[in-house]
């Protein structure tokens, strides 16, 4: 059990920012990386010892996002982020500006696009992984990561 309780502690990064790259709110991410580790501390037995926890984690929060979103289709988003700007405060750093770059480039990519180069680049799942997670053939998954490469190389200029 400590073992596993390590497992789920390392994997909370990745868990954050996959839940980040699906809510795009703060908040709601959080709250969705909270679920997942709540649900899979819950679920730990039915967790099979040598296969990958952070894909199993990654198809809990997935499938806890996918739920959720379906309870709450009449909130009302914040697709300018007022208010998420008002808690926030920018960076002094000056590679904000690339970092804004790179996010707004992702922002504009599809969503499943998106996800799976989440999935692949930044998770380093496999694309059989990231499949079973999304739901979808490898190849898909391929083709996703793909297209969202090399419509980010052409949006940062390096194409």
């Amino acid at each position: 059990m400590a073992s596993f309780q390590a497992d789920l502690i390392a994997a909370v990064p990745h868990l954050r920012r996959f839940a980040l790259s699906l809510t795009r709110d703060g908040v709601e991410s959080e709250d969705l990386v909270q679920f997942t580790l709540l649900k899979a501390w819950e679920n730990r037995e039915r967790f099979q010892p040598g296969t990958r926890l952070k894909a199993w984690l990654f198809t809990i929060l997935r499938n806890g996002y996918l739920n959720g979103r379906l309870k709450r289709r009449r909130e009302v988003p914040d697709p300018d982020g007022l208010h998420a700007g008002r808690l926030s405060q920018p960076a002094d750093q000056e590679s904000r500006i690339d970092v804004r770059d790179i996010q707004s480039a992702l922002d504009r990519l599809e969503p499943a696009q998106r996800e799976a180069l989440m999935l692949i680049a930044l998770d380093d799942l496999s694309y059989e992984e990231a499949a079973a997670i999304i739901g979808c053939p490898r190849g898909t998954v391929k083709s996703r990561v793909s297209r969202a490469r090399d419509r980010l190389a052409r949006e940062l200029g390096e194409a």
